[in-house]
């Protein structure tokens, strides 16, 4: 039987399902999937610090479920974690996305997952992994989002949904860019409103002078580039 080298050195009961140790792993899962989080956040991904760790948090438990069940003899498991795999990609389809093109409700999605999961260990009785996740769900919604949102602003990265009142200014508008001290990372023209008789893109910025990166929020930035006769709309995503 192949050991873990960690849960060696832990002891037996880090190896084994018990009250330690589904504390230790849904506080390990939590607490390394916050780090990735933290660093998509910080890059302003759509999937930042809350979704990763929920996604983490309820794959931690099915598997603490699978184990349990593997344990009393039961060699079909409810729910496995390679099922788990398969119902986060397709949570997918329940991701909404707004009028601007932005997506929305990640983190509920992941929520909503999660719970299902700790109701499945609630099920069957495993109280104090159900506690525990809960808990930590509980926390990372409540506690994360002033993290998450501190990293946003703090990041030189940001994305605009940004809508041009014609297709000949685009040209102004990377020329203004410029001047202001930010790189244009990737500039995607939506489909969506090509007869509408604007243009529509979404841009991905890099701040790169050190005024606008020790002075200026993103949205102060926005209010800036709102202000220009040529653009029609425009907001941050994410």
């Amino acid at each position: 039987m192949i050991q873990d080298y960690l849960a060696h050195l832990l002891g037996p009961w880090a190896m084994e399902l018990n009250t330690g140790s589904v504390i230790l792993r849904i506080a390990l899962s939590v607490v390394l999937t916050s780090v990735v989080g933290c660093e998509r956040s910080s890059k302003r991904h759509s999937a930042g610090l809350r979704t990763f760790i929920i996604v983490s948090l309820a794959s931690t438990t099915s598997a603490i479920v699978e184990v349990f069940l593997l344990g009393i003899g039961c060699m079909s498991p409810w729910i496995t974690a390679a099922t788990v795999i398969g119902s986060a990609m397709i949570s997918g389809y329940s991701v909404l996305f707004s009028s601007k093109g932005q997506i929305k409700g990640l983190t509920t999605s992941a929520g909503l997952w999660a719970c299902g999961i700790i109701g499945i260990t609630i099920g069957i009785g495993l109280y104090t992994a159900a506690l525990v996740s809960f808990a930590a769900l509980l926390c990372t919604l409540s506690f994360f989002p002033t993290i998450e949102k501190y990293l946003k602003d703090k990041s030189n990265h940001f994305e605009v949904h940004l809508e041009l009142n014609s297709k000949s200014d685009l040209r102004y508008f990377t020329t203004t860019i410029r001047r202001l001290g930010m790189r244009i990372d990737d500039i995607e023209l939506n489909p969506a409103y090509i007869n509408s008789g604007l243009s529509v893109y979404s841009v991905s910025f890099t701040i790169s002078s050190q005024e606008l990166k020790k002075y200026k929020k993103h949205s102060e930035i926005i209010e800036a580039l709102r202000s220009l006769d040529y653009i029609s709309y425009i907001e941050e995503m994410g």
